[in-house]
């Protein structure tokens, strides 16, 4: 090949590794311009993650999950309106930050057709329904106990 070719050729060469660092870099800084997850402060809780109890006299209808009570306290409820991730992460519907068996993003439990569902979402350590781990989404039941990570859930109606 001739002189003149093979600078042309460096030339683009060049031209495209620049193309691609710079699409390296515009990835990186739209990812780092998206909302972060917003790390829960210890002792306090998220607003959107804290358990809702129904006015004294009002039932309120449909499914929800009761944290097992720890030290004779009485567990957190969480209704479960149309869809709640089990989690440590942040934007988790129910917070699980001082569980260390938890992952990120652990489970969700959701509602379809009138029924409770819940599914694991590849965490590490498993999901539990009544001690049987589950590996693709288990209708639940009145009283079924959920496990995610060492915390414990009842399914009630």
């Amino acid at each position: 090949m001739s002189e003149g070719v093979l600078t042309i050729l460096k030339f683009c060469l060049m031209a495209l590794l620049y193309l691609f660092v710079g699409r390296v870099v515009w990835v990186v800084a739209s990812e780092l311009r998206a909302a972060p997850l917003v790390a829960p402060t210890p002792g306090r809780r998220d607003s959107t993650a804290t358990p809702t109890k129904p006015p004294r006299g009002a039932r309120r209808k449909g499914w929800r999950l009761t944290a097992d009570a720890a030290e004779g306290e009485g567990g957190d409820v969480y209704y479960v309106d149309g869809e709640l991730t089990l989690g440590r992460a942040g934007g988790c519907g129910i917070p699980l930050t001082d569980d260390t068996y938890a992952s990120s993003v652990h489970a969700r439990v959701f509602e379809r057709d009138g029924n409770a569902w819940v599914e694991d979402l590849g965490s590490t350590n498993g999901t539990y329904v009544n001690g049987t781990q589950i590996g693709e989404p288990h209708r639940l039941r009145k009283g079924d106990r959920i496990q995610a990570g060492s915390t414990v859930f009842e399914v009630s109606r």
